[in-house]
Parts: C-alpha cells; sequence; structure tokens
C-alpha cells in the first residue's frame, strides 16, 4: 500500500486494510476551494494501465474500508463488494475514490448550497449558527470535485473521463451533496447514489416540523428546476425504517413525486425502502451491491 505527498508515493502504515486490491492515499490533498484532505483511491486486483475505468467519487472517504481504523467501528466493506461484483461482471470495472470528510465542516459541506440560500434569513441564521457554524461551503466542496479532483485522478490513474463512466455516491448528508452534485453538474456526473439521503435536510438536534417542512419545500423547488433532463442520469436513492431513516420516508415521498414529474423511469431512478434497517455504515454495507449495479 502507497501514499502520496504531493507527487511522491511513499509506504504508509495508516492505510485502511483491504481485502482485495489496494489503496492509494492522496495525503492533505491541497485545494484552492476547501481544506485540504485526504483521498484514499482504492484500484481493484489487476489493475491495469492500459485498460479505462469507470469512476465512482464517494464522501467520507474515511469510513468506506477499514472498520478497525472508523470512529464507530464500522464500515462500508467497498473494497469487498467492489471486488466481487467486478468478478462476477455484475458491474463494469471501476476504481473508487473517498474523499475523506473534514468532521466539523460536514454540515456545511454537503448541505445543498442553494437551499441554503433560498431561506428566508431567520431560518437561514438559524441553520448556520447551530447546524454549519461556519458559511456554506458546498459550493466549494462541488468545484474542488470537479476542477482539482477529478482532473488530478484522470490524469493519474486510468479512468474514462466522460460523464457516461463517472458517478458519485453518499450517505446521509452525504447522499444530499451528491444528489446536488448531480444537478449542478449534468455534464460531470453520469448518476449519483444516495444512501439514506437526509431528505429532512436539517440536522437532528434541530428537528422542528415547521422548519422541516420549510426547507424540504425549498428543496423540492430546487428539484423542480434543477433536476437533470430525464433519463440521461442515472439516480438511486434509499432510506430504512430504524434511528434516524424513520424520518425520512414522508418527506423522500414528496421528492419521489417530484422526480417521477419530471419524467424519470425505472431503469434510470429506484428509490427503494428497506424495513428493519437502521442509520448505519453496518447497513449500508449490506445492500452497498444494489446502487453500484443500479449505476454501473
Amino acid at each position: 500500500m502507497i501514499i502520496c505527498v504531493g507527487n511522491t508515493f511513499s509506504a504508509n502504515r495508516d492505510l485502511p486494510t483491504v481485502s482485495k486490491g489496494k489503496i492509494i492515499r492522496l495525503s492533505h490533498f491541497e485545494s484552492r476551494f476547501v481544506e485540504s484532505r485526504n483521498i484514499d483511491v482504492w484500484l481493484p486486483e489487476n489493475y491495469n494501465p492500459r485498460k479505462r475505468y469507470s469512476v465512482v467519487y464517494m464522501h467520507d472517504g474515511q469510513m468506506l474500508f477499514d472498520s478497525t481504523k472508523t470512529w464507530n467501528k464500522q464500515e462500508w466493506g467497498v473494497d469487498e463488494t467492489v471486488s466481487r461484483l467486478i468478478e462476477t461482471k455484475k458491474i463494469k470495472d471501476c476504481i473508487i475514490v473517498g474523499v475523506w470528510n473534514i468532521p466539523q465542516l460536514r454540515f456545511a459541506e454537503y448541505f445543498p448550497q442553494r437551499v441554503i440560500d433560498s431561506l428566508e434569513k431567520p431560518q437561514r441564521d438559524l441553520i448556520i449558527l447551530n447546524q454549519f457554524k461556519t458559511e456554506p461551503k458546498a459550493d466549494d466542496y462541488l468545484m474542488f470535485l470537479v476542477y482539482e479532483l477529478k482532473p488530478y485522478i484522470d490524469s493519474h490513474f486510468s479512468t474514462y473521463k466522460n460523464q457516461s463512466h463517472t458517478f458519485i455516491m453518499g450517505s446521509s448528508m452525504g447522499g444530499l451533496i451528491s444528489l446536488y452534485a448531480l444537478c449542478e453538474y449534468p455534464t460531470i456526473f453520469g448518476g449519483a447514489a444516495c444512501l439514506s439521503m437526509h431528505s429532512i435536510l436539517v440536522s437532528y438536534e434541530l428537528i422542528e416540523e415547521k422548519l422541516i417542512d420549510n426547507v424540504t419545500s425549498v428543496f423540492r423547488t430546487y428539484l423542480k428546476n434543477k433536476l437533470p433532463k430525464a433519463n440521461r442520469h442515472k439516480i438511486y436513492i434509499d432510506y430504512g425504517d430504524k434511528t434516524l431513516d424513520a424520518y425520512y420516508k414522508p418527506h423522500q415521498l414528496k421528492i419521489d413525486q417530484v422526480i417521477r414529474q419530471r419524467g424519470f423511469k425505472p431503469q434510470f431512478w429506484q428509490t427503494r425502502e428497506f424495513l428493519g434497517t437502521d442509520h448505519s455504515e453496518n447497513a449500508w454495507n449490506r445492500r452497498l451491491n444494489i446502487p453500484l449495479e443500479f449505476l454501473l
């Protein structure tokens, strides 16, 4: 396993342990738009620079591969699931780009910025003060992904650069920013997977029915205006019914109505409910194959 510091590769004992493939870490990847952070690039077994690979960009990159290194001792199990799906030819050959979050900036970077900017000032200020604790940063985060990270990945790895082979995926707030990325950059991303998408938008501590209804209404208006043209991109959304996921269904059903009205057909859009599942990496691990097969 290797690490890249700047343009230099060296051994690193802190890398996640993976069962198949290998991790290349871009350590403290610098950006003009956001604070530097680690990027973990997973390459499949027998990665061949003479081949081309699709790319899946995943948020919360420190949670993807190795439960011994995560804060809650859970992981997505990305290396195991993607390896199995490639070996059984259920998905295209791909690489995974795990973009680490910065915990204190996660809400500010993952909350759709055009939504927060469309709220009335008292509600906007309340969310920024209590949830973001800094100015909104989602648009800067997406510019980092699109104008800095993607060009680096495409120039240093053997990738398909076009939209139809480039996908974005996350869970909870990471699901929100994935759908937002698809809406803001439809020529870059061919599809988004949003597991346990945080359809109430505000944080658990800020839950208040009137606030939720207003924010989600603004989000739906945004989607009505900004969803990409139907049946040219793939959208996958899911939710469970335990812990935080238990709040999502009524709001997700209204979002589904917007997507349906835009004309998305089943081969390009799925929303799925998983009964008995909670809001955790263990839950996303168990169903990760479903969005991957849908996108790839």
